[in-house]
């Protein structure tokens, strides 16, 4: 029969990996942790960029609204809105109604 081959040390490869078998796992599991962990990052900047656009959208759409609504608001553009409605502006003093005290 031929003599196993061992390294220059005198330490059998196989009996080597099957004493630290353990260890091995442990460091396979934390390798395992590692790509999870890089994975769940990268979803996170994903999902961080695309809740940053909809917070740009939003807030354009925010400010298309108030401008629109400060315009709106304007009495010229109100006077204009309730013309259709036949309603005017008064141009004189306001008139002031008495009602006589009851008994």
């Amino acid at each position: 029969m031929a003599a196993k081959r061992s390294s220059g040390m005198g330490i059998d490869p196989s009996a080597f990996i099957l004493e630290n078998l353990g260890f091995l796992v442990f460091l396979g599991g934390l390798a395992l942790l590692y790509i999870a962990n890089a994975h769940y990052a990268e979803y996170n900047v994903r999902r961080i960029q695309v809740l940053e656009d909809e917070i740009k959208e939003q807030r354009w759409l925010y400010m298309s609204l108030q401008s629109e609504n400060m315009y709106n608001g304007l009495r010229s553009e109100v006077v204009e809105d309730v013309r259709d409605n036949g309603l005017r502006m008064h141009r004189g003093k306001p008139k002031k109604l008495a009602v006589p005290p009851s008994k």
